[in-house]
Formats: structure tokens, sequence, C-alpha cells
């Protein structure tokens, strides 16, 4: 991999905290500066499903109030509700072909759900905002 070199104007009291840090931790301040850059990027989305990566990206143009729309989002309990029946009707081997398909459907649709959700908090994360703990976040 090729590194670029980029020339950064740090705010002092920015620049003494990376001091302090490279003293403490024996560790030159390049390699804190470049690990505080890749700490801090979204996810990449190569790894991510092709036909969802676009989405993800488009996800880093939202407004603030837009992410936490999607970041907080819930699948509706009809659905829940229909997709549980499922499982427990395939624990007992009594689903047909047609339900069968319909709980891989709901499996993908959570599935997706799930991962915009997350890269979702991951943007907002990004963009400076409080990410809750898992006790503050809603159940339902």
């Amino acid at each position: 991999m090729t590194a670029q070199t980029v020339t950064l104007n740090l705010p002092e009291p920015i620049f003494r905290y990376f001091q302090q840090v490279a003293v403490a931790t024996k560790r030159p301040m390049e390699q804190l500066v470049r690990q505080s850059v890749e700490g801090n990027l979204p996810p990449s989305v190569p790894t991510a499903p092709a036909e969802m990566r676009g989405e993800l990206i488009a996800l880093q143009t939202l407004p603030v109030g837009e992410l936490k729309r999607i970041a907080n989002s819930q699948i509706p309990l009809t659905q829940q509700a229909r997709h549980v029946e499922l499982l427990e009707r395939n624990s007992a081997g009594m689903l047909t072909s047609a339900e069968q398909g319909e709980l891989a459907s709901l499996r993908l649709a959570a599935d997706r759900l799930m991962l915009r959700k997350a890269y979702a908090w991951a943007v907002l994360r990004w963009l400076g905002q409080p990410i809750p703990s898992l006790d503050e976040l809603p159940l339902d």
C-alpha cells in the first residue's frame, strides 16, 4: 500500500495532546494521528452486500436527524410477530415451501435493517454525535 502525505494544521491543544500521548505510549506522533484518523472513519463498505454498498455510502450525506431516524428504526411489530411465528414453525419442521421463502425474505430484511442501523450509528459517531449506551437504546 502506497502512503500519501497530508499536512494538517492542528489547534494547539490537540497538538499538545498528541505529544503527551506519544510520550506516554512511546509511539511516534504520526502513528497516533494516523490511528486516530483510521479509527474515526465510517466503516468501509467493500465487504457489505453489493446491492447495499451505494445505500450505505449515501448515508454519509444525510442530515443528522435522518441518520438518527434510521439508527433508531425498528421492524414493524406485525412483521416481527410473523418472523417469530415462522421461526417456531420452522423449528417444528412445519413450514411450507412458500413459508420457507417468506422466512428467508423476512430474515434478509432484518439483516439489511441491522446493517443500515449499524452504519447509521457509525456515521453519527464520525460526525461527532453522542452514541447512546446499550441501556439507552429503545427496546421496541
